[in-house]
């Protein structure tokens, strides 16, 4: 029986220029949608589970769009909310070479921000569920997006669902009075698995050193939340926009792994890694023999994404397994 996955957070309209073009170059915008937590659910749906996100739309034909993309690509919508008449979005200028991607963001006031806990009934939502996914963006977003998905999680936890966490956060968000220090504890608490680098847990909890020692860092944070099972990150070294490389490294409470380094070339599209690895690593978690295997699953997936137009990673079982054996030549599949 397929393992299924409950994603809750926003979901924005993705405007890009064409190809490589700045914003200053260009006349036309190409359109997708994502958003980090239903980046999450769609990679694992095209991996074969089941998949559902939890969000609130505007009540207008962009928040029909939007469920549809959500529905095109694998998942259950039956819990998306409508409200409300603002969809956030974002603007993304790809980078080449020494040239960096630059974002500018659009989110306030949307539909999404404006959601109450009242609004989610947890318990139907979780009803056969094995795993629930949420990142650190959403706590910052609005006191009410907070609530929600904290009322998620410590349901999840009663039912026995399996819960995951990117905490990674963005600081500059955090704009309703409430810092991320002051939130964070009570999410990551109540997780069982934690994706996060050495940078994250000190800036969240002031624990380890800045950037360096992942494996101290992730050592003191099992040790402040004793519920936490695996603390999940991994190393990226940019050459350049074009050109990364990619390990994943994991301390499940006994020892310290690392993945294989993944090279990547020549990067296509570098937003939604992070999601990409975390879907991996759920997978990976669930299906494979142990933890260096899920290691090399989530990154494998992860790199991958570098090859993929858009948010989301939309490569198959077979894809990741033959990059995982060792498979790089990119031949035709016939």
């Amino acid at each position: 029986m397929s393992k299924k996955l409950i994603t809750f957070g926003e979901v924005m309209m993705r405007l890009s220029p064409p190809g490589y073009s700045k914003f200053s170059q260009t006349t036309s915008f190409d359109l997708v949608y994502g958003g980090g937590e239903a980046n999450v659910a769609i990679s694992c749906g095209y991996l074969g589970m089941k998949a559902a996100h939890v969000t609130r739309f505007p009540d207008n034909a962009l928040g029909r769009a939007a469920t549809q993309f959500l529905r095109k690509h694998w998942l259950g919508t039956i819990n998306v909310i409508y409200g409300d008449n603002m969809l956030g979005k974002y603007f993304l200028e790809k980078g080449a070479v020494h040239r960096p991607s630059e974002v500018i963001y659009e989110r306030e006031g949307s539909a999404f921000s404006l959601i109450k806990p009242e609004m989610v009934n947890w318990e139907e939502v979780l009803e056969g569920a094995d795993w629930f996914h949420w990142t650190g963006i959403t706590p910052a977003i609005s006191e009410g997006a907070a609530m929600c998905c904290l009322d998620a999680i410590k349901t999840a936890n009663k039912m026995g669902v399996t819960v995951s966490g990117d905490i990674n956060s963005r600081k500059n968000m955090w704009k309703y009075g409430k810092t991320m220090q002051e939130v964070m504890p009570e999410f990551v608490e109540n997780c069982d698995i934690v994706i996060t680098s050495s940078r994250g847990i000190h800036e969240l909890f002031g624990l380890g050193e800045n950037g360096k020692k992942f494996r101290n860092s992730a050592k003191q944070l099992m040790d402040t939340f004793p519920r936490i099972k695996k603390v999940v990150g991994k190393t990226r070294k940019s050459i350049s926009a074009s050109h990364q490389q990619i390990q994943g490294k994991m301390w499940n409470g006994e020892k310290y792994i690392k993945s294989e380094m993944f090279n990547i070339t020549h990067v296509i599209d570098r937003v939604g890694t992070g999601d990409a690895f975390a879907a991996g690593l759920i997978y990976g978690l669930l299906h494979c023999d142990n933890d260096l295997q899920a290691l090399n699953f989530a990154s494998a997936a992860c790199a991958l994404k570098h090859t993929v137009e858009g948010d989301v990673n939309m490569v198959s079982l077979d894809n990741v397994l033959n990059l995982m054996e060792g498979d790089t030549s990119g031949k035709i599949k016939r």
